[in-house]
C-alpha cells in the first residue's frame, strides 16, 4: 500500500465533514502502551526495534479493524510521503522523522498505531465531529484485543509504562480539535487557554505540539494521566469542551450582533480574496478558509458548503500540494498550485449575506 492509496480513498474525515458540529472538527483518543520485558524505542538497538515493529505488525494484521489497511514502514517513504501523513494527523513528526518507525492504518483512517515512536505502540482513533465516548469505546476495543496478545509493560502501583513520565498511569490523551474563530477575533482566546491550562488541559496548534493555530484551529486535550481514572479524565474534558463551544457561539453572535456590516464585510473579502488569488500561501489559505467555515455556519453562506471548506483546509497544506501535482514544488510552486486549486473549489460560491445561526 502507498500514501498514495491513503489518499485518494474515500474516508470520514475528509468525505463527510458536512455532517461536523459547527465548532469541533474532530474528536482523538490516543493510548501509549508498551512491550513487557521490551527497552523503550530510545534504549533499544536496532535488531530489538525490528523485532518490536514485526511483532506489532504481526499483532495488528490480525485485527479484524485492520483487515485490508494500510502497513507503511517509515523507512521505506519519501520525506513527501512522511510529511502527507503528519499533515493527515495519521503520525507524528517524531514517528516520520526516524527510520524504524511504522503505522498501521485501517482502511476507514479512523483508526492508526504508531510504532516504535516515543513508545513501542501510539494507538490512534480519530472521528469526525465531538464523539468523544464513541471514540474512546473504539480505542478501548482496540486496546483490550491486543493486550493479551502483546502483553503490555503494566504496574499494579502505577498502572501501564511508558517512556515518558507523563503518560505513565493510563497512558490515555484525549483530545478535540476545535475551530474557534470567535474567540480568536474578540481577543479571547489567550484568557481561554490560560483557564485549560490551569485546570491541567494542553491548548496546542493545527499539527499539535509545537505547532501554531493556523486557521484558528486548536487542539484541546488533558494532560494528567497517572492518578486518574479514563472516565476522569473523559468527563474532565468533555465539560471543558462543552464550555469552550458555549464561549465560542457567545464570541461568535456577539461579533455577528457588534459589527453589523463590517462582519459580513470581513467574510466577503476572504472569499473575494481566495476566488482570485494567484498566489497563496498556506497561512494565508487557512486564515481565510476560517472566515468561510464561519461564514458557513453562521448562515452567511450555506452549511452544505461546509465540507468544501474543510478539504481546502487539508488538501492545501504544502505536502497535500505538492502530492497533488505529482512532486516537490518549490515555495512559489506550492502557493500558485494552492491557488488554483482554491479558485476552482470556490468558483461557483454565493457571496455571503446576514447570519442567521
Amino acid at each position: 500500500m502507498s500514501v498514495q492509496d491513503i489518499l485518494s480513498a474515500e474516508n470520514e474525515l475528509t468525505h463527510m465533514l458536512g455532517a461536523q458540529q459547527a465548532v469541533v472538527l474532530s474528536t482523538r483518543i490516543r493510548l501509549a502502551r508498551n512491550l513487557d520485558g521490551m527497552p523503550f524505542p530510545g534504549w533499544a538497538k536496532v535488531p530489538q526495534r525490528k523485532e518490536i515493529a514485526e511483532r506489532c505488525v504481526e499483532a495488528l494484521n490480525r485485527s479484524p479493524k485492520f483487515r485490508r489497511g494500510h502497513v507503511l514502514r517509515m523507512g521505506e517513504l519519501t520525506d513527501l510521503d512522511r510529511a502527507v501523513l503528519v499533515e493527515r494527523h495519521l503520525v507524528s513528526k517524531e514517528l516520520a522523522s526516524g527510520k524504524f518507525g511504522a503505522a498501521v492504518i485501517s482502511k476507514d483512517q479512523t483508526c492508526s498505531v504508531m510504532i516504535n515512536e516515543e513508545d513501542h505502540l501510539r494507538i490512534q482513533v480519530v472521528k469526525a465531529g465531538w464523539h468523544l465516548r464513541g471514540t474512546w469505546n473504539i480505542a478501548e476495543q482496540l486496546d483490550d484485543a491486543l493486550g493479551p496478545d502483546l502483553k503490555f509493560a503494566f504496574s499494579e502501583k502505577l498502572g501501564y509504562l511508558t517512556a515518558c513520565p507523563t503518560n505513565v498511569g493510563t497512558g490515555l490523551r484525549a483530545s478535540a480539535m476545535v475551530h474557534l474563530p470567535g474567540l480568536c477575533l474578540a481577543g479571547h482566546m489567550e484568557k481561554v487557554s490560560r483557564a485549560l491550562s490551569q485546570d491541567g488541559l494542553a491548548v496546542r496548534g493545527w499539527l499539535g505540539e509545537g505547532t501554531e493555530a493556523a486557521g484558528n484551529i486548536f487542539q484541546i486535550s488533558n494532560q494528567q494521566t497517572l492518578g486518574l481514572s479514563e472516565d476522569a479524565i473523559l468527563r474532565h474534558l468533555s465539560g471543558w469542551i462543552k464550555n469552550v463551544v458555549e464561549q465560542e457561539w457567545n464570541a461568535r453572535r456577539k461579533l455577528a450582533t457588534e459589527e453589523g456590516d463590517k462582519f459580513v464585510d470581513r467574510l466577503s473579502r476572504s472569499l473575494g480574496v481566495l476566488r482570485y488569488a494567484r498566489l497563496l500561501t498556506s497561512a494565508e489559505s487557512m486564515n481565510m478558509l476560517s472566515h468561510l467555515r464561519l461564514a458557513c455556519d453562521m448562515g452567511c453562506l450555506p452549511e452544505e458548503r461546509r465540507h468544501i471548506v474543510d478539504r481546502l483546509m487539508i488538501e492545501g497544506q504544502p505536502a497535500h500540494v505538492q502530492m497533488r501535482q505529482g512532486g516537490e514544488l518549490d515555495s512559489d510552486g506550492r502557493d500558485l498550485r494552492r491557488a488554483a486549486v482554491v479558485r476552482e473549489a470556490l468558483r461557483d460560491f454565493p457571496e455571503p449575506g446576514p447570519p442567521t445561526a
